[in-house]
């Protein structure tokens, strides 16, 4: 019997592309819950896995070799997901090329500027009085992320998926794309807002989306007090050996 891939989780877009890829990939998974509020993303089990103290991580018991192999970043799960699997992550070069161009155009823009458009938006304002201190912060990551938008809705005006059929890189972009907490209106985007009705029809990505949906709360109610967890998400400097 396939042992389950244990996937430390908590639902965020991050985590919801790791999801999404297990539930499309019909990969047996268990969910072991890494409660971001709580801190627990920087506890030794966790760090043993995930050095970055950044969640999503999997721990697939059967690796390559037969042994149990641990990965961190959710870009590189997805593509070990995709090579598992041999879904989604074709093997021609050229077309695996084209799906990496993407996965990384996410991993490395669209997820750093669009985290920090939602971070100026919705927590600075509880830590900063003057609010005219995250003003220039405010507008300069939801122009960014503006611009990223446009990227994605150019490349979608002329094909149903981001990299030929859809892939991992669909998987990687599709839960980052939250108008609302980003300052954004899906109605200067078309090609871009029917690509996220079309991706969010899926099965897969439905059921992905919703895992550890019980899960999700407020800051406080994740086992801190706002202040307290926003301290823990956003006050961490390097820890030494």
């Amino acid at each position: 019997m396939t042992r389950p891939i244990e996937l430390w989780y908590w639902p965020t877009p991050n985590g919801w592309k790791v999801s999404i890829a297990l539930e499309e990939m019909g990969l047996p998974y268990e969910m072991k819950p890494v409660n971001i509020g709580r801190g627990e993303q920087f506890e030794p089990p966790f760090q043993a896995i995930s050095p970055n103290g950044r969640m999503p991580a999997i721990i697939d018991p059967e690796g390559p070799d037969g042994q149990p192999l641990s990965i961190f970043e959710s870009g590189a799960i997805l593509q070990y997901l995709g090579l598992k699997s041999g879904q989604f992550y074709p093997q021609d070069v050229r077309t695996r090329t084209e799906i990496d161009q993407w996965l990384f155009w996410q991993v490395g823009g669209l997820g750093p500027m669009a985290g920090q458009t939602h971070h100026f938006r919705q927590y600075a304002p509880a830590m900063i009085k003057d609010q005219r201190q995250i003003a220039y912060g405010v507008r300069r990551y939801t122009d960014e992320t503006h611009r990223l938008y446009g990227v994605l809705d150019r490349r979608l005006a002329d094909r149903e998926f981001v990299a030929g059929d859809y892939s991992i890189a669909d998987m990687a972009i599709w839960p980052w794309i939250l108008p609302t907490h980003q300052g954004q209106d899906l109605a200067e985007f078309p090609n871009l807002a029917a690509w996220m009705e079309r991706v969010g029809a899926r099965p897969g990505v439905k059921a992905g989306r919703a895992v550890g949906d019980a899960l999700r709360g407020n800051l406080a109610a994740a086992g801190k007090d706002a202040e307290e967890a926003r301290k823990l998400l956003f006050g961490q400097r390097a820890r030494r050996a």
